[in-house]
């Protein structure tokens, strides 16, 4: 039974996905995937209209798919924001110490596509907008005096722990991340 177009779509998503985070974005061409996505480049081509097209998709599908898994540890740790907070640094400590770790997609795109006008550029930044501000909604929540600068401080270490973890790997400074994150936590001044 031949896929819909949606179905295409997503296979041809999931395969350039693959291909782009572990051989690179600029490194794969797009007949590499049609040929590993078995479709002919041409149905490639109706379904998005030229590579940039086709990146900007995958950063975008790759952010939702991060943007799920967020909001799904978040939800399981229960109500309390620090629980929250601590339940995303896991996530992305576990994300460190697994074979499927190469870097942060979202940062290997940022730099093959500094160029701010491609929505490869633009759907990156985007994802990382969204995240220094879901951080943000968490420490509001927490009744601190600077919930602004204590979202900041995290978003240094979240985008620490997958840089560090490209570098050095899990057994690097990136093992430190839960404790760097409970210290800054218990640091953090109370709002009067």
């Amino acid at each position: 039974m031949p896929r819909t177009a949606a179905a295409t779509q997503a296979h041809v998503l999931d395969v350039a996905g693959k291909l782009f985070y572990w051989k690179g974005i600029r490194a794969t061409g797009v007949d590499k995937v049609a040929a590993e996505a078995k479709v002919a480049p041409t149905t490639l081509y109706r379904l998005f209209s030229s590579k940039d097209d086709l990146v900007g998709a995958y950063v975008e599908h790759t952010a939702d798919d991060f943007r799920e898994r967020f909001e799904e540890v978040v939800e399981a740790a229960g109500p309390d924001p620090r629980e929250q907070i601590l339940a995303v640094f896991d996530l992305a400590y576990a994300k460190v110490d697994s074979e499927e770790f190469r870097g942060c997609a979202l940062q290997l795109t940022l730099a093959e596509f500094p160029d701010h006008e491609l929505p490869a550029h633009r759907n990156a930044v985007a994802a990382k907008s969204w995240f220094r501000e879901r951080i943000g909604e968490l420490t509001e929540r927490l009744e601190v005096d600077d919930p602004g600068a204590l979202a900041d401080h995290l978003t240094l270490v979240f985008e620490g722990v997958n840089a560090s973890g490209l570098s050095l790997g899990a057994d690097g400074p990136a093992r430190q991340s839960r404790k760097l994150v409970e210290l800054l936590l218990s640091t953090a001044t109370p709002r009067a």
